[in-house]
């Protein structure tokens, strides 16, 4: 077969993305020097925390011919989520009856439907050229799709370290192929983050340290998801009734006036998550946790920190019989880690004066 004309190729393959429901494709070489360096100089400070994975694969993260050898373009996609006809994040959160879970796991889990749109992407180009060189990831290897999204002309990686799309705010999922094929690469987005400091002044812990540089070990996204043990007691009256993830700094972001709500039915709100109250949730059985969380992101931290991140948020409520039941209800779970958030809450409900009326 004749050599493609790249040039159209690139720009078919951004066409064929979004009838496949991408919001949008760019395409960025492979070069994460810059990244590379920030990388290191980020694990060197431990602040990746239990995060092991993140040193343990190193530079292939930046360096995808080493990941997947032949790879000289990445095409960087990204997927709407903010789900149409959830409660308002900051009324939830105003409200410390309630479980706070972030906006991105309120569906159905979205590495499959990513990594089935990108395949399709990926025959669709077949189709048209031939076999070639490729493979997809959707958050499931070591990748720096921030990084490569930005240099894809995405959008550029804010001061809380998240992407932010001019055009869209930050409310979207990535997913990459790995190519061997020499497309024409897009220009790298732009900084337009000004002056602007909200989302470090917002974060409840204090995790972004400086622009562009998270302590994972005291975000609650982390917190919640990541660590496996006990949360630092230091860190648990600021994470509030936020249970699984934080999006305060995406909430406060001037740029996220933009966004589109998601028109994918799989990211539609299920179990009622976008509101629900804290004593139901802490009531679940390991069935029923397993049962409510088929296909969403939220059953890999399993029931045990399930109740863990639950009982700091009830330990955060103000004082009331329901929850003291409910709490009493856990304390001798089996489980030490619950027992100690259990006993913590506890103390922090006995410490509190009783709600009047």
């Amino acid at each position: 077969m004749d050599s493609p004309d790249y040039a159209e190729l690139a720009a078919a393959i951004k066409r064929w993305g979004v009838e496949l429901g991408f919001q949008q494709i760019g395409i960025a070489t492979t070069d994460l020097g810059a990244d590379e360096t920030h990388l290191l100089n980020w694990l060197d400070a431990g602040r990746h925390g239990e995060m092991d994975y993140m040193a343990r694969h190193g530079i292939k993260r930046s360096r995808p011919a080493e990941l997947h050898g032949g790879t000289v373009r990445v095409i960087s996609a990204r997927l709407d989520y903010d789900p149409p006809g959830a409660r308002a994040a900051w009324d939830v959160l105003a409200d410390s009856s309630l479980g706070y879970v972030s906006r991105y796991a309120l569906g159905r889990d979205y590495h499959r439907l990513v990594r089935m749109r990108l395949q399709k992407l990926a025959d669709r180009i077949a189709a048209e050229i031939g076999s070639f060189g490729y493979r997809a990831f959707a958050d499931s290897a070591p990748v720096l799709e921030k990084a490569l999204a930005c240099n894809s002309g995405l959008g550029w990686i804010g001061k809380h370290s998240v992407l932010i799309n001019r055009d869209a705010g930050s409310w979207f999922f990535l997913g990459e192929l790995y190519t061997d094929l020499p497309l024409p690469a897009d220009k790298p987005a732009t900084d337009h983050c000004g002056t602007c400091t909200r989302c470090i002044e917002v974060c409840p812990t204090r995790a972004i340290v400086g622009p562009r540089q998270l302590d994972a070990r005291r975000c609650i996204s982390y917190l919640t998801i990541e660590l496996k043990g006990s949360i630092p007691e230091d860190l648990r009256a600021p994470m509030g009734n936020r249970i699984f993830g934080c999006d305060d700094c995406q909430l406060v972001c001037p740029w996220n006036k933009f966004a589109k709500k998601s028109v994918e039915p799989d990211f539609a709100v299920r179990h009622g998550l976008d509101g629900a109250a804290l004593v139901d949730l802490f009531g679940w059985s390991e069935t029923e946790f397993l049962a409510r969380t088929v296909g969403s992101a939220i059953r890999r931290i399993g029931h045990e920190r399930w109740l863990r991140n639950i009982a700091v948020a009830l330990g955060n409520a103000p004082r009331s019989s329901a929850i003291n039941d409910a709490l009493q209800s856990r304390a001798d779970h089996p489980s030490v880690l619950v027992r100690e958030h259990v006993a913590w809450a506890l103390r922090q409900q006995n410490a509190t004066p009783p709600v009047s009326g």
